[in-house]
């Protein structure tokens, strides 16, 4: 299912600061991991993920580094406390447009609360 621009807007740079919660990872990691991890559903091509990578580093909600010890120099990207707290706040925001939407009938009973 693909989502439409403006859900994507609003779950993209959520999702990326989740997956960027565990561990560092360099751009095409995290390509990879939103069409894995979420069955092709927040999946986005380099074209849309690095301009918000860059749009998360000015607001200083991610760093990132350049590693040039393998084959061709990799930027790889990890969350700074600015990044942890926003996450934490849209986690919450997340799971209560989630609860709302149940209560509407939209979600079913059964579906998952957690991260974005």
């Amino acid at each position: 299912m693909k989502i439409e621009r403006e859900l994507m807007r609003g779950a993209g740079p959520t999702a990326v600061l989740q997956l960027l919660s565990s561990d560092e990872k360099y751009g095409y990691e995290l390509v990879e991991a939103l069409s894995r991890q979420t069955d092709g559903v927040l999946a986005m091509g380099q074209s849309t993920l690095y301009p918000m990578l860059y749009n998360l580093e000015a607001k200083k909600l991610v760093k990132s580094r350049v590693d040039k010890t393998g084959p061709r120099p990799r930027r790889y990207y990890r969350l700074t406390r600015k990044g942890e707290r926003k996450l934490a706040t849209d986690t919450r925001q997340w799971q209560a447009v989630i609860e709302a939407m149940r209560s509407l009938g939209v979600a079913p009973q059964g579906a998952a609360t957690g991260g974005a």
